[in-house]
């Protein structure tokens, strides 16, 4: 099944080694390219740990990841960042296939509730204030063709995990993907984060995330939610704590009455940090689609 998995990813980072290869070398961000290729990708583990090994020191190297060097060289040999992707996937033995939104350079930027404008995908969340809508900049960008078409073909349309407003969101801003997404007669979950973001979500609930989503995507971009109910221990809610960070209350009745229907399962691996379990996401994700197809 994975093999037929298509990411399409943001990119309008601006910060870290995507960042400063986005201004040396005038290409589209690759770091969010890099770990989606990286989890679809059947190869060795080191392989992957080569991929995503960053350069320490104080060396022009240092801070930036192998990965995104890879990317960013395999597009000045090819040409082309879909050509570069694709020659990528085939080092990696990639399951799927990896799509940016667009192949225009963009940039993020917020405008705040108390009206002040932020600029800059990594200064947004430095600022700490409630954000109100987030824009790109063009504002009117071409969507990768390539991307349109996975997403009209596809069965189920997943959004998230990842950065409420400077991961998931953006992809929506690009022309015509929203209004593929809404169009699609495919099954639309998003899948909700844990804790909150300090800086980007802070004291967001459930219903929160999603509402967000529909308004920078309109109504019919998610039909299903997907929330994790396992308990977080005290231990490690105090450990968060320290860095701002809150579990998400999942706020089912205020969500529903968004028209959006409600998931609950255990998704997390809390083992050692809270992170989205990729199995157990898989799983769940084609529970709702099986159960919604025996339901039809």
């Amino acid at each position: 099944a994975t093999r037929n998995v298509t990411a399409v990813v943001t990119v309008a980072d601006d910060g870290g080694s995507s960042g400063r290869l986005r201004e040396e070398f005038n290409v589209i961000p690759p770091g969010d390219l890099r770990n989606c290729l990286v989890a679809l990708a059947d190869t060795e583990p080191m392989m992957e740990k080569l991929f995503q090994y960053r350069f320490s020191g104080n060396s022009d190297l240092a801070g930036h990841s192998f990965g995104n060097l890879f990317i960013t060289a395999m597009t000045e040999v090819t040409g082309d960042i879909e050509q570069a992707l694709k020659e990528s996937s085939r080092v990696l033995a990639v399951k799927g296939r990896v799509f940016p939104a667009t192949t225009s350079k963009v940039r993020l930027s917020a405008t705040m509730e108390d009206g002040t404008f932020v600029e800059g995908e990594s200064q947004i969340p430095l600022v700490h204030k409630r954000i109100k809508r987030v824009h790109i900049f063009p504002h009117h960008v071409e969507a990768v063709p390539s991307a349109l078409k996975a997403i009209y073909e596809a069965k189920v349309i997943v959004l998230g995990p990842g950065s409420l407003y400077t991961s998931v969101i953006p992809n929506l801003l690009v022309d015509d993907i929203a209004k593929a997404i809404r169009e699609s007669d495919a099954v639309k979950i998003y899948i909700c984060n844990v804790m909150t973001q300090p800086g980007e979500t802070d004291d967001y609930t459930a219903s929160m995330h999603v509402k967000a989503l529909i308004e920078h995507g309109g109504n019919g971009i998610v039909d299903y939610v997907l929330v994790n109910n396992k308990p977080i221990s005290q231990e490690m809610q105090e450990h968060y704590a320290q860095e701002g960070q809150y579990p998400v209350l999942v706020d089912e009745n205020a969500i529903e009455s968004l028209g959006v229907k409600c998931f609950k399962a255990d998704i997390i691996d809390d083992s050692q940090m809270i992170h989205h379990d990729s199995q157990k996401l898989a799983h769940q994700v084609m529970e709702i689609y099986h159960t919604l197809q025996q339901d039809n």
